[in-house]
């Protein structure tokens, strides 16, 4: 009988928590139908500029699902695969045919380069077979990369996104319940019976939660860096500033959503909600395969825009001049989710 009273109060209290209870059935299907679609889309295919190669070449490429544009008199042929956004340019006409690279996604580049010297050693093969020489397979392919070497992992590419998320992901939550403590031990409460200003109440917690933010994110970045040796081109310093913009936006975010919980376990529950599509939509899985509206859906997380920035920095080796937009835009999260938080105030105190 003790048993079933206590069965009956925990049910009890399970009922009246609605939102945990619609966290508990909803959640799961809502992270599964996100992976659903996610890891459901079309694999884009890649793009490869050519120059001097013949209709007969270019019909291969075409039938191996790789999307073709013809250039001519290509005087760098790294800067036309940034410009272009190309994954790879060949050049022919010489004695060995030339394949550059982008190397953005070393798992699409070497599918790539394995498309290519198939079709290269095929037709170099049939050339041999119509003067009726040495049938010997001709593997010649001269590979050159914008970005990284031979050696590229995808982890390289993994890193940076993965510096990012955990910066996000543990001042989010470490902000998030330490404003919940204030608010649960009645402290904030208190502290908004006094004449102090809520610009001044926000700016506090920022600055508060912020400066163990910033060691944080200087401990994960030169313990990654150092440590783990995960590669870093650009600068340090960019790397930084990176994350210490994520940081403010997790910090303001997670102060603001702290405000919808009344416990550390319902603050816990934001964490499928909020948290984790971040790391979907992060350029981990390529967002080029994805329905539109997922690719649209992906502008609006701030994850997406320090990923990218990371990304350019510590593996391309950009300058700051190159990700001042994913910087503004960065900034721009922050300012809105701290004008929330001043909104967000008034529900304790008008001033």
């Amino acid at each position: 009988m003790r048993t079933m009273a206590m069965v009956k109060r925990i049910f009890r209290q399970m009922f009246r928590d609605k939102r945990t209870m619609a966290l508990l059935f909803v959640a799961p299907l809502f992270i599964l139908t996100l992976m659903y679609l996610v890891f459901n889309g079309e694999q884009a295919d890649p793009v490869v500029g050519t120059e001097n190669a013949n209709e007969r070449f270019i019909e291969k490429l075409k039938d191996a699902n790789i999307k073709v544009k013809e250039f001519a008199d290509v005087t760098d042929e790294q800067d036309l695969v940034v410009e272009e956004q190309l994954d790879g340019f060949l050049q022919m006409g010489g004695d060995i045919p030339k394949l550059t690279l982008r190397n953005n996604d070393p798992s699409t580049s070497q599918a790539l380069q394995m498309k290519v010297k198939q079709i290269t050693n095929a037709l170099q093969m049939s050339k041999q077979l119509q003067k009726n020489v040495d049938m010997e397979e001709n593997t010649s392919l001269d590979i050159a990369y914008v970005y990284g070497d031979e050696d590229t992992v995808f982890f390289d590419v993994l890193g940076p996104i993965l510096i990012g998320f955990f910066v996000f992901f543990f001042v989010f939550l470490i902000s998030g319940i330490g404003l919940l403590k204030e608010r649960t031990t009645g402290t904030l409460e208190r502290l908004m019976a006094t004449p102090v200003k809520r610009g001044e109440i926000v700016a506090a917690y920022l600055i508060g939660f912020g400066t163990f933010a910033v060691l944080q994110t200087i401990i994960i970045v030169l313990y990654a860096v150092s440590i783990l040796e995960i590669v870093l081109i650009g600068s340090v310093w960019n790397v930084l500033l990176i994350n210490l913009l994520l940081a403010m936006v997790a910090l303001s975010l997670g102060i603001l959503l702290s405000a919808f919980a009344e416990s550390e376990f319902q603050m816990m529950q934001f964490i499928p909600i909020i948290v984790v599509p971040q790391i979907f939509f992060s350029g981990i899985i390529p967002l080029e395969g994805m329905a539109d509206w997922l690719q649209v859906l992906a502008k609006g997380m701030p994850l997406f825009y320090a990923a990218d920035a990371l990304q350019d920095v510590m593996y391309k080796g950009l300058g700051l001049a190159d990700i001042t937009g994913d910087l503004y835009v960065l900034i721009l999260f922050a300012v809105v989710l701290i004008i929330l938080n001043l909104f967000g105030l008034k529900k304790y105190r008008k001033l």
